[in-house]
């Protein structure tokens, strides 16, 4: 993979990477226009994991209305500031989705297919959490199942 990231002005960057899709990159200012460095870090993780866990629910045939992964990484108060641990928290909303397809779709993607969690689990510990909705059909959902994915060391 290539990537380079070109000034712009300020701390602001124009990142391009293989997919020649740019993005903008900045620093904490009021007028901001992207992301910081950090962010875009914890969001390729969360990402990774969440093609990773939605493409596997697909192939189990799991009726998915809804799917976000959130991530909320500590910092270290001093600098270089980095990431301390972290937790994951898979929100699956559909209807009668098997909570065993959850976990299992949880655990091929952080031991087998992700590798922005296999490189930063090396750094940091992360922590993976799930909550199951069942989709109402109004707009609304109920949780039907909530539980931790534990990696084995």
């Amino acid at each position: 993979m290539d990537a380079k990231v070109t000034w712009k002005g300020n701390l602001v960057f124009e990142a391009v990477a293989d997919s020649e899709k740019p993005i903008l990159l900045d620093t904490k200012r009021p007028e901001r226009l992207g992301p910081g460095p950090m962010e875009l870090i914890a969001m390729g993780m969360a990402g990774c994991t969440a093609m990773d866990v939605i493409s596997i629910l697909e192939k189990k045939k799991q009726n998915i209305t809804r799917f976000e992964v959130k991530i909320r990484a500590d910092r270290a108060a001093e600098h270089p500031m980095v990431f301390t641990q972290a937790e994951l928290v898979y929100e699956v909303t559909g209807h009668n989705v098997d909570e065993a397809a959850v976990r299992r779709a949880i655990e091929l993607s952080v031991q087998k297919y992700c590798p922005a969690h296999a490189m930063m689990r090396q750094v940091f510990p992360i922590r993976q959490r799930y909550v199951i909705y069942e989709d109402q059909g109004d707009g609304s959902q109920q949780v039907v199942a909530e539980g931790e994915y534990v990696l084995e060391s």
